[in-house]
């Protein structure tokens, strides 16, 4: 099946312009320091897919429409400012009805450089960049963070990187990393160093995939699912796509995660999926 989609991909990447440069943005009041952790979920882009049998290696969507949102989220500490996955490429905005290639149409309303300007924050403010995974859905506006301090999984850039381009990676999405400051998270990583903020290991999905851990002062523990699951029906029934690396790890991933979302009564956000991204605070609300 996933050669079918292959070639599809392959050719999306092609027809989508990589961020050389950021549209004009009008400068805005610089944004105040924190004292509390703040979680934005941002809206860079959504996907209707016209075909979803990608999404399960069982064949219950076979032939089924479906939509996904590819979101970027912002983590505001009072020791700096973490971005979590960057969406698609801002260059899709200036094309008002968006762009179709294959089962794919994806969309997108406002870049995420406007968005976080309009909250004060700049590429500058970016303190840490880091991926659930190298898909180009979540890499698309990476090199535009080039200041920040990456925090990348060794064993996924490996296999990113390798010949040939694996499935769903762009690598010139990411290629900043080259030039970049570069801290390899191949476990699980404290970023802040004093618990609020951890990024867990959970591959499957790809060799190096991660997932968020948040402990938020009102809000209790929030979890961001990176791809652990792409639809509520996914998570309910433990469906995967047929493009994931590993089978048993994704699995294995999916119970240690479910379980520390039981430990901690922790609400889960499924990045994918429109129903749970769309109940978080829209954006420039956030939870704290």
């Amino acid at each position: 099946m996933s050669h079918v989609f292959r070639p599809l991909l392959s050719s999306l990447f092609a027809a989508l312009p990589l961020l050389s440069t950021l549209a004009f943005v009008t400068p805005v009041q610089a944004a105040e320091p924190v004292s509390t952790i703040r979680l934005y979920a941002i809206d860079c882009g959504r996907i209707d897919v016209s075909d979803m049998a990608a999404f399960a290696d069982t064949g219950e969507y076979d032939g089924k429409s479906g939509k996904v949102t590819a979101p970027c989220f912002l983590i505001r500490h009072p020791k700096g400012n973490l971005l979590w996955d960057t969406g698609l490429g801002d260059d899709l905005a200036k094309q008002k009805d968006g762009m179709t290639n294959g089962p794919f149409h994806l969309t997108l309303k406002k870049t995420l450089a406007a968005q976080l300007a309009d909250i004060g924050i700049q590429p500058a403010d970016i303190n840490f960049v880091s991926f659930s995974h190298l898909h180009f859905d979540h890499t698309g506006n990476a090199n535009s963070y080039a200041g920040a301090t990456w925090l990348l999984s060794k064993a996924e850039l490996d296999w990113a990187n390798s010949t040939p381009t694996p499935f769903g990676v762009n690598p010139a999405s990411y290629s900043s990393y080259k030039t970049a400051k570069m801290v390899s998270v191949d476990g699980d990583k404290d970023v802040f160093e004093d618990g609020s903020v951890k990024i867990l290991a959970a591959p499957g999905h790809t060799p190096g995939h991660k997932v968020l851990v948040l402990k938020l002062k009102k809000s209790g523990t929030v979890i961001l699912s990176g791809d652990l699951y792409h639809t509520m029906e996914n998570r309910k029934l433990k469906r995967m796509p047929v493009f994931n690396t590993d089978r048993a790890d994704t699995l294995a991933s999916i119970d240690r995660i479910e379980r520390i979302i039981k430990n901690t009564k922790a609400r889960f956000v499924i990045q994918h999926a429109p129903e749970s991204f769309d109940s978080m605070p829209k954006f420039p609300a956030y939870l704290e």
